[in-house]
């Protein structure tokens, strides 16, 4: 894929989407304007929309973002199912789909007279062909009949594939899909437009209609770019002491992940689960990024989470973004059922019903989660459509309710739990899958989805407000054989004050991080001899402020592998690790370790060895892979998880004496002010510097305009020492420092 190019698309695509959004919610917004007359219904729910978003410019700002990103998710999922065949007749990209020019399909056939009968022969689309067939005739005028008669078929396409997609498509029975029509972009055949511009990027080959499982990681690239301008805002608020809220956090902490760490999570997680207890089966060899377990830690004499069927691998990524992990585990998982004899038109079925399961505070990231999944079925069955079902994407939405609210819930399902309990998900939009919802709300939960309550009108609204209620408790509550994720990074300065807090109280050994707080969350998710696979930064590792969490994690867990990578290895500036750990309190095993640095990967970010080979330097010398019991790193004050050191070291600490009983490690010389007192070697006249000077007296009776060698080390060199620099007077220089006489008692 050309990921400049679509980066480019995306974020210009969002500028186009949401220019074009606001203005036609300025043209509703005008007294007696046609949206209010012709659909009041719409006109109330966009007017109330605003106000909960806080009004004004603030609430009309918000709802231009989300309705310009809904029609951003339908412009490129129409996109990718046209080049797959998948729409009968093309609806945004022309017959040749490679055209830039063309009209779309499903308007060049209406031009013909031709029309989709399975579309049309919808109730809600009975007035549609009507008006499309007047507007392009001409007797029915408008300015721009093509435009319109386009704006109409889409809307039509949209209401049918509700059926299937509903994640994508809202049903235009319920408001928030009426004002997705009301507000629908115009022009949007003009050339340059995000239609015509969607056609040009998303080719059929990036697209994968060469590969027989396509390729959803496109979606999950259009994504990350599309937010990309929204997350420099946040950056940039975070400068100024901003604090993260609930509308900050999906844009700061969304991160896609490039495609070879998602598999060699996987595949040492839902992969190494199903290969502990099928030792006969071969898949493993068509994992390339799979570790196997060494001889030496080895577990047929020890405890395994036993797996006997496909169905039994239930995978959870609990910060799922638009699912680049779920759709991964979705192929490693079709290879299982395949290699277990299941018919091939029922696998994609039960694979959704029973293996994979997302959650995500973020409306837009839930939404492509459950098309990228639905893509991935329909790839592997023609008749997948047809079976109509959905994927386990679970949006987790804040939901409240009112002190009177809270006393009917209680009579509707005869129980009597506190305001606290019903209003567990008040904050879900800020605290996400964090919460640990209370065991009376699981417990009542469970009983609800198995009883139909007869129940009238006037409770309607407040039941499916429960049962949503219901839903989220039950993705949270329950335990999935393994975990995978690339949780939000964001430390702690940068949470709102309600989110720390929670963190602190719920988390307190992950407090410093998002990051930290899900990696405990993980732990919670799956059961015991469970394991969790994360990519998380790799300050965890070694940082003072990790330390309790570190001690927990040697307590629960035992480190199956840990690939450590350097800055920009994952296209951030800083180091990361993808971990995989096993839910196995106090039974430290022996895990592989491995360092991956930038010079591994390839023009195109991917790696071009697994496991990289120790016969070339990286950044903790040639020694690269290792073998490694856990419990050693606790003979290191701290117990940081310093694989690379030798073995003599690391017995050092505990036969050796520490440096402290000798002498007090203090930071050594300093300045103060190094731009002020240190120079370069090169910018220090060589009249003004003394290089013999052995003593201290020498210093204080120099002259001030005498500069004295200075060891400071500098930045990191790949190829050469670090240098010396030069100080003055009596403090020593990076490379030449100088002492002014007023610098008395420095």
């Amino acid at each position: 894929m050309n990921t400049s190019k679509l980066q480019a698309f995306a974020t210009d695509a969002r500028r186009q989407l949401m220019n074009a959004v606001q203005a036609r919610l300025d043209a509703a917004l005008v007294p007696n304007s046609d949206a209010q007359v012709d659909d009041p219904r719409a006109f109330d729910f966009l007017q109330r929309e605003i106000e909960q978003a806080g009004g004004s410019e603030q609430g009309r700002k918000h709802v231009v973002e989300r309705y310009a990103y809904r029609w951003f998710n339908r412009i490129i999922a129409f996109r990718y199912m046209d080049v797959h065949g998948f729409t009968g007749t093309p609806v945004v990209s022309p017959a040749v789909l490679t055209s830039t020019n063309g009209l779309p399909e499903v308007l060049a056939a209406a031009k013909r007279g031709e029309y989709d009968s399975r579309v049309f022969s919808l109730r809600v689309n009975d007035k549609a062909k009507e008006r499309i067939e007047g507007l392009l005739s001409g007797s029915i005028m408008a300015d721009d009949p093509q435009g319109r008669a386009y704006g109409l078929l889409l809307q039509s396409e949209c209401r049918f594939w509700n059926r299937n997609l509903p994640f994508v498509f809202e049903n235009v029975g319920k408001e928030a899909g009426r004002v997705d029509e009301l507000l629908m972009p115009a022009d949007l055949l003009a050339e340059g437009s995000v239609l015509r511009n969607a056609v040009e990027v998303m080719t059929p080959e990036d697209c994968g209609v060469d590969d027989p499982s396509g390729n959803v990681e496109i979606i999950g690239w259009l994504y990350q770019y599309y937010i990309s301008e929204r997350k420099n805002e946040v950056m940039d608020g975070f400068k100024k002491n901003h604090k993260a809220g609930a509308n900050e956090i999906p844009a700061a902490t969304q991160l896609f992940t490039p495609d070879w760490i998602v598999r060699y999570l996987v595949q040492n997680t839902v992969g190494r689960l199903w290969m502990q207890s099928h030792p006969d089966s071969q898949l493993y060899k068509n994992w390339d990024y799979y570790i196997q377990p060494s001889e030496d830690g080895s577990t047929e004499n020890e405890d395994i989470l036993n797996i006997q069927t496909p169905e039994e691998l239930t995978v959870c990524d609990p910060a799922c973004g638009s699912g680049h992990m779920l759709t991964y585990a979705f192929d490693l998982l079709y290879e299982i059922y395949e290699e277990e004899g299941y018919a091939p038109s029922d696998i994609p079925g039960l694979i959704l019903k029973h293996n994979l399961y997302g959650m995500e505070i973020d409306e837009r990231a839930a939404s492509l989660a459950a098309f990228a999944l639905t893509m991935k079925a329909r790839s592997r069955s023609r008749r997948f459509f047809k079976k109509q079902v959905e994927p386990n994407i679970q949006r987790i939405a804040p939901i409240s309710f009112e002190e009177s609210d809270v006393a009917d819930l209680n009579d509707l399902y005869q129980v009597d739990l506190d305001f606290t309990v019903w209003n567990t998900y008040a904050k879900a939009d800020v605290y996400g899958s964090l919460i640990q919802p209370p065991q009376e709300l699981v417990d009542l939960a469970s009983s609800a989805e198995d009883t139909e309550d007869e129940i009238t009108l006037a409770d309607s609204l407040l039941r499916e407000c429960a049962d949503e209620v219901f839903a989220q408790t039950r993705y949270l509550a329950r335990k999935y054989t393994a975990v995978v994720a690339n949780p939000p990074y964001m430390g702690a300065k940068n949470m709102s004050g309600e989110l720390k807090q929670f963190v602190q109280d719920h988390y307190e050994d992950g407090k410093a991080d998002l990051f930290a707080a899900f990696i405990l969350r993980g732990f919670e998710l799956v059961p015991k001899n469970g394991f969790s696979g994360q990519v998380v930064m790799h300050s965890w590792m070694f940082l003072s402020s990790f330390e309790d969490l570190r001690a927990r994690i040697s307590r629960e867990t035992s480190i199956i592998d840990l690939m450590h990578m350097d800055n920009m290895v994952m296209r951030i500036a800083f180091g990361t690790s993808a971990v995989v750990w096993e839910k196995k309190p106090d039974r430290p095993s022996r895990g592989a370790y491995f360092f991956v640095d930038y010079e591994d990967l390839d023009a195109e970010g991917n790696l071009l060895s697994f496991p990289p080979e120790n016969n070339r330097n990286g950044r903790f010398g040639k020694s690269r892979f290792a073998r490694i019991d856990q419990s050693e790193f606790a003979q290191i004050p701290g117990s940081p998880i310093v694989y690379w050191l030798s073995k003599p070291m690391l017995e050092a600490f505990t036969k050796g004496d520490k440096l402290e009983k000798v002498a007090k490690p203090r930071q050594g010389l300093a300045t103060a002010d190094n731009n002020r007192f240190i120079r370069e070697w090169w910018e220090v006249s060589q009249s003004k510097s003394k290089l013999t000077s052995d003593n201290a007296k020498d210093r204080k009776t120099s002259v001030c305009d005498k500069w004295f060698p200075y060891n400071k080390g500098g930045e990191y060199r790949k190829w050469y020492g670090t240098k010396i620099m030069w100080s003055i007077g009596r403090v020593t220089v990076k490379n030449f420092v100088h002492l002014e006489r007023k610098m008395e008692g420095v």
